[in-house]
């Protein structure tokens, strides 16, 4: 399913997402917050897993998945359903761990940038300590839901 620009941006913009997959020992939905490597427009979106657990074990069990990001300040946001995959962390592409890195680092430089100039939140920087991706999820979009209320609202401009 292709992408729009704006929607494109949206999740670009965003330091992680929620994705939801299901449970079935328990039959409940489990969610986890997975940061984006790159997003293309035909639909496909690389989310890098940190750790082989949860999310692991039921997207292979089962493939369906959605992801969930919102800007409470824009009152917007997203949910893309669809299919995923997972690719071993031997076949990994350089330049999608690259693009992760450099987000990564990019969230550290904001937080860096705001702490100097006196607005406080976090101190630490607990990206600086993430291990090693141990797997990509390759997410096929199959359906956009916007969940903004009412009509659709523009995104910001930047």
């Amino acid at each position: 399913m292709k992408l729009s620009k704006d929607i494109i941006h949206f999740f670009e913009k965003q330091g992680f997402v929620i994705v939801s997959t299901l449970d079935e020992s328990c039959g409940s939905i489990h969610c986890s917050a997975k940061g984006i490597g790159s997003i293309t427009p035909a639909g496909k979106i690389y989310l890098i897993d940190l750790y082989r657990s949860k999310t692991f074990r039921n997207l292979q069990a089962n493939s369906t998945v959605s992801l969930t990001a919102v800007d409470e300040h824009h009152f917007i946001g997203y949910t893309l359903k669809g299919k995923a995959r997972i690719i071993e962390r031997e076949k990994i592409k350089n330049y999608i761990i690259k693009q992760w890195e450099e987000r990564v680092t990019a969230r550290i430089s904001r937080r860096l940038i705001k702490n100097v100039r006196g607005d406080k939140r976090f101190a630490r920087h607990p990206e600086a300590r993430f291990p090693a991706p141990q797997y990509l999820i390759v997410v096929e979009v199959t359906a956009v839901v916007d969940l903004a209320p009412g009509q659709r609202n523009q995104l910001p401009k930047q």
